[in-house]
């Protein structure tokens, strides 16, 4: 499955821990990543500085479904029952 293009539920709702550049201490969840432009793309695709973690998150049709907010909503069940 490809990435929903300008979806970026991935990139906002989950918390990611390692340093993104930007934001060293990594992104709290629900905080919309500083390195998404205005049509919610990732300025650090294809980058080395990308984190590790957010290019091994791959899209599937059960975490994305076919609708931004599936993604929204799963994405956060998911962070809420990880949550320490």
């Amino acid at each position: 499955m490809e990435c929903r293009l300008g979806c970026a539920a991935c990139c906002t709702v989950v918390s990611i821990s390692s340093a993104i550049p930007g934001m060293p201490n990594g992104k709290p969840a629900g905080v919309r990543c500083l390195q998404l432009t205005d049509q919610n793309l990732c300025r650090l695709f294809g980058k080395p500085d990308r984190p590790d973690v957010c290019g091994s998150l791959m899209p599937s049709l059960e975490m994305c479904g076919t609708t931004n907010e599936h993604a929204y909503a799963y994405l956060k069940q998911l962070e809420d029952a990880t949550r320490p």
